[in-house]
């Protein structure tokens, strides 16, 4: 009778689960897509700032309507977006400690940063320069443009150094630490936050220096040189080699 209480070998386990990477709804969460709808909201501002602003014949351009374009995006980005962040991480505000609708996009982007969570120092003061000072010099550049001054090409060079320098300021400190704030545990974190939403910060702004400077080292080889000036340009200097 042994046998009646006799136990049956436990079964084999389960064959191990293949998995093959995070659902993209799991990553595309409803907080993910009403950040990118808003970024996506700011892209249409600029396309209503263009329309409204930017000469026809500059519109037909492909170069001029796509840098009017960027300045403008630029401009309310800074403004509208991280000049609410820079309102939630000041005077004792945290942007996860708040409940408001800014808050909660920015606490979606504080995953792949935490630092853009917990007011730090050296983000918040970067911004303040980024709200106060690029953000309207953004829109300011975009008006020359559109104006056809030629003092744009000056001021997009230094709106292109600031920001390259805001950049670097940015994640130089993570680089430094080992990048204990930054996460790119999946691609949207990584690829869109952190990649993506970061490097345009350096390739356009690269592009926009190069072009203007460009244009101003034509200038100055082409322009005589007035009544007490440091260096003639070359036209000068053949003309007055000429003479004598």
């Amino acid at each position: 009778m042994s046998f009646l209480f006799k136990s049956s070998p436990p079964p084999p386990p389960p064959p191990p689960k293949i998995v093959q990477g995070t659902p993209l709804g799991a990553l595309l969460n409803t907080r993910t897509l009403v950040s990118l709808g808003f970024v996506g909201g700011l892209v249409l501002g600029a396309y209503v700032l263009k329309a409204v602003f930017l000469p026809a014949h500059l519109s037909r351009s492909a170069k001029y309507r796509r840098i009017f374009l960027w300045l403008a995006f630029d401009g309310l980005c800074h403004l509208i977006l991280e000049g609410s962040f820079l309102y939630l991480s000041t005077f004792g505000r945290t942007v996860n400690a708040s409940r408001s609708f800014m808050a909660y996009m920015w606490q979606d982007y504080s995953r792949a940063d935490v630092r853009w969570g917990i007011s730090d120092p050296t983000v918040v003061a970067l911004e303040i320069l980024t709200v106060l000072g690029a953000g309207p010099l953004a829109l300011y550049t975009a008006y020359l443009l559109a104006k056809e001054d030629g003092r744009y090409h000056y001021w997009a060079i230094v709106l292109s150094t600031a920001e390259l320098y805001g950049g670097f300021m940015t994640f130089a400190p993570e680089w430094l630490t080992g990048n204990k704030g930054l996460n790119g545990s999946n691609w949207v974190l990584l690829y869109v936050y952190l990649w993506f939403m970061n490097m345009i910060w350096v390739v356009i702004p690269v592009y926009l220096m190069v072009d203007s400077y460009g244009y101003l080292a034509r200038a100055l080889k082409s322009a005589p040189a007035s009544d007490g000036s440091v260096v003639a340009s070359s036209a000068s200097k053949k003309k007055a080699s000429k003479s004598q």
